[in-house]
C-alpha cells in the first residue's frame, strides 16, 4: 500500500507517467463501482416493482405503513451478500481476473435483491432524493480522501472497528426490531461510512504500483471498487432510514 509515494519521484517525465497511470487506475476503480451500482439499481428496481419481488417478500400493512414481509428465499438473499463479500475478500488474490469480475457482479446483483426489499417500503421520490444526497456526499468525501495530504490510517482503523460494531448491532436488532436501536445505528452508520469513503479512497490510491501487471492491477481495481461500493451502499441505506418517507 505504501509503494506509491510521489515524494520520491524526481524526474518530470516519471511524474507524468505515474500520474497518467494512477489516473487510469483510479478511473478503472470508479468504473467498476459505477457498473456494480447500476446492476444493483436495476435488480433493486425489479425486486421492488415487478412480480420478481414476490419470490422474496410480500407487502403487508403495519401501523399504517406498507412494509415487506420477507420470505425464506428473501432471508437467504439478504444474508448471501455478506457471505459472498467475505469469500471475495479472502479469495481475490488467488482468483483469475475474469472470475473476480463475475463474483463482484454476482455480489452486486444479490445486494440489489436485498436493497429492493428495503426500498419497497419507501416512496420512489424519497429514494431518488436520498440517492442523490448520497452521491453528492460520496463524491465530495472521495475527492477529499484522494487529495488530502493527511494520513488517514489511524482514523480508518478506528472506523473499521466501528463498522464491525455496527454489523453486530444490526444482527442483534434483526431479531429485536427496536426502532430506537435502528435509529442510533443509522446515525452512527452514516458517520462511519462517510469517513470510510475518504479512508478507502486514500488506501486505494496508495495501493497503486506502476510496475504491476494487468492481472494484479485488475484485482486491485476490483478490490478498491468493492470497498467504495460497500461504503456507498451502506451510507445510502442508513440515510434512507433517517430521511426517507415510508409508503
Amino acid at each position: 500500500m505504501a509503494d506509491y509515494n510521489p515524494r520520491v519521484i524526481t524526474s518530470p517525465t516519471s511524474v507524468g507517467v505515474i500520474d497518467a497511470g494512477l489516473r487510469a487506475y483510479m478511473l478503472r476503480v470508479y468504473n467498476y463501482m459505477l457498473v456494480a451500482l447500476s446492476l444493483t439499481g436495476a435488480v433493486a428496481w425489479a425486486t421492488a416493482t415487478t412480480s420478481f419481488g414476490s419470490l422474496f417478500f410480500r407487502p403487508v400493512v403495519v401501523a399504517g405503513h406498507v412494509v415487506p414481509a420477507i420470505s425464506g428465499l428473501g432471508l437467504a438473499a439478504v444474508f448471501a451478500p455478506l457471505a459472498l463479500v467475505f469469500f471475495l475478500g479472502f479469495r481475490l488474490n488467488r482468483m483469475s481476473l475474469g472470475a473476480a469480475q463475475l463474483t463482484f457482479w454476482g455480489y452486486a446483483a444479490l445486494v440489489g435483491i436485498s436493497l429492493g426489499i428495503l426500498v419497497f417500503a419507501y416512496t420512489g421520490q424519497s429514494v431518488a432524493q436520498v440517492f442523490f444526497i448520497t452521491a453528492a456526499a460520496f463524491g465530495g468525501l472521495s475527492l477529499w480522501g484522494y487529495t488530502t495530504q493527511r494520513d488517514l490510517t489511524g482514523f480508518g482503523s478506528f472506523l473499521i472497528m466501528g463498522a464491525w460494531g455496527l454489523l453486530i448491532a444490526m444482527l442483534v436488532n434483526f431479531f429485536l426490531k427496536s426502532p430506537m436501536i435502528m435509529w442510533m445505528v443509522s446515525i452512527a452508520g452514516v458517520g462511519i461510512f462517510a469517513g470510510l469513503t475518504a479512508y478507502d479512497t486514500q488506501k486505494i490510491k496508495e495501493m497503486y504500483v506502476s510496475g504491476d501487471d494487468g492481472t494484479v492491477m485488475g484485482r486491485k481495481a476490483i478490490f478498491g471498487a468493492l470497498n467504495l461500493y460497500i461504503d456507498f451502499v451502506n451510507m445510502f441505506q442508513f440515510l434512507l432510514y433517517l430521511l426517507g418517507n415510508r409508503r
